[in-house]
């Protein structure tokens, strides 16, 4: 059955190769609308790839989310082709009527609107594949182009994929198809390693504090606690992992491997890249940091292969991004959570951390700094609405927790809108239905569980 299911997939994708193909070979620009975060500007990345390589041209917009008045604006552009990467699918309704055409390449839950002629609409849930671990968005971008003999951008889609958090443990469904490809066509290397940050360009101390996926409970996020780790265990904190002997590097491991023992284990390299892009993680890493400083034509270039300056700039923005997370962690250690039954919350009105309270939320449900019992709700303001981000763990929707439906129907009665994934979700609503919205978020979580 599962076969079955990536089979239908993958021919819906090979629908949109060839209508992809033919606007290229029409001449025709093709339009390109991606997300902002790692998965979004791989996805984008491969789109663009592709499309360069076939000699064609191309327009990219980037968006933080796809608002309904975005979708019109698109509408009445003069282009031949839409293509939308890991966005889209929630807004189908809207989409529906542009008159040329369109292709959605995106992995969250969709509505219950069919897609008309004109649209290809690309996406594992409707062919009951689980779009949170099984594949990402820039995976569903890569077998919209695979079919014009592009498998040496799967690499890309495993960056976008380590991006939304779905190697755990190995890589399963479409994104294990993905890999073995990326094997084969994209010189990827497979080993055994410590998944520590940035291991062969930072001092070992920072490579601990910066290590997000997976977590290390009380040294992540932590720049003095994992100096004092390190003394503790007799090694010297300012030098890069790759400078300690054997048997230093060996210390190290087993200690961390205490903290978490998924510490060590599966790394992913291209050999022949820039050591700040190596590893596919670290590659997530930084395009993620372009994302989030709103620098997205320096993540799309860096898909596109630059490198030199391009690759300076975007370390500068890691290392700061970097910073804000830990001016972050620091934040929620000294002011906690407020909690409710069900649900824990945190808000802010910080300019910087209101952009990076998605990812607190859920790196802090990973190192324990919240009650892994319950999802925990990241808020911030923006002017009249507030915007709403929601983690999970893995086993809380093993239980029955839905997110994006939470959200998605949450949101709608308070006039908003929100969805995304089971374990991650987001939402905009109005400030004033604040209270009322975690009041009854925090009972559809409780019923959810069977409370």
């Amino acid at each position: 059955m599962t076969q079955k299911k990536q089979h239908s997939l993958l021919n819906r994708a090979d629908v949109a190769c060839n209508i992809l193909k033919k606007h290229i070979e029409k001449e025709d620009v093709i339009r390109i609308i991606s997300h902002n975060d790692a998965d979004g500007l791989s996805a984008a990345g491969i789109i663009t790839n592709a499309v360069k390589e076939e000699g064609g041209q191309y327009h990219v917009s980037i968006f933080p989310r796809l608002k309904h008045e975005d979708v019109m604006s698109l509408r009445s552009e003069k282009f031949n082709l839409y293509v939308f990467c890991d966005m889209g699918s929630a807004l189908l309704d809207e989409i529906n009527n542009f008159k040329t055409d369109v292709i959605i390449l995106d992995h969250h839950i969709p509505n219950e609107t069919e897609a008309k002629e004109h649209v290809v609409h690309v996406n594992p849930h409707l062919f009951g594949i689980e779009g949170s671990k099984e594949i990402s968005g820039s995976g569903v971008s890569y077998l919209a182009v695979r079919g014009m003999d592009k498998k040496h951008l799967a690499s890309l889609a495993l960056v976008g994929a380590f991006g939304d958090m779905q190697f755990q443990d190995g890589f399963l469904g479409v994104n294990k198809l993905i890999l073995e490809e990326g094997e084969e066509f994209a010189t990827i290397e497979i080993h055994d390693d410590l998944k520590i940050a940035s291991k062969e360009n930072e001092p070992i101390y920072k490579s601990i504090a910066y290590t997000l996926n997976p977590g290390l409970p009380g040294l992540t996020g932590d720049l003095e606690a994992s100096m004092m780790f390190l003394e503790k265990i007799g090694l010297s904190y300012g030098i890069k992992f790759l400078d300690l002997e054997g048997e230093e590097q060996d210390i190290l491991k087993d200690e961390l491997i205490k903290i978490n023992p998924k510490i060590f284990g599966k790394v992913f390299t291209l050999p022949k890249e820039s050591p700040e892009l190596r590893n596919l993680e670290d590659y997530s890493n930084i395009l993620d940091a372009c994302g989030k400083g709103k620098k997205y034509g320096l993540g799309i270039s860096l898909c596109l292969g630059e490198r030199k300056k391009a690759l300076e700039v975007a370390n500068d923005l890691q290392n700061k991004y970097r910073n804000q997370l830990i001016k972050g962690f620091n934040w929620i250690r000294n002011e906690g959570v407020v909690e409710l039954e069900n649900i824990q919350y945190m808000y802010s009105e910080d300019k910087i951390i209101k952009t990076i309270i998605g990812t607190l939320a859920g790196v802090g449900l990973s190192i324990k700094l919240f009650d892994v019992n319950k999802p925990v709700i990241g808020i911030s303001r923006y002017h009249k609405d507030i915007k709403i981000s929601v983690r999970t763990t893995r086993s809380l929707v093993e239980s029955g927790v839905n997110l994006s439906k939470a959200l998605q129907d949450i949101a709608l009665s308070f006039g908003g809108h929100g969805g995304g994934h089971d374990i991650a979700a987001g939402a905009m609503i109005p400030f004033k239905e604040q209270d009322n919205f975690l009041n009854l978020l925090n009972d559809v979580i409780g019923k959810d569980l069977g409370k």
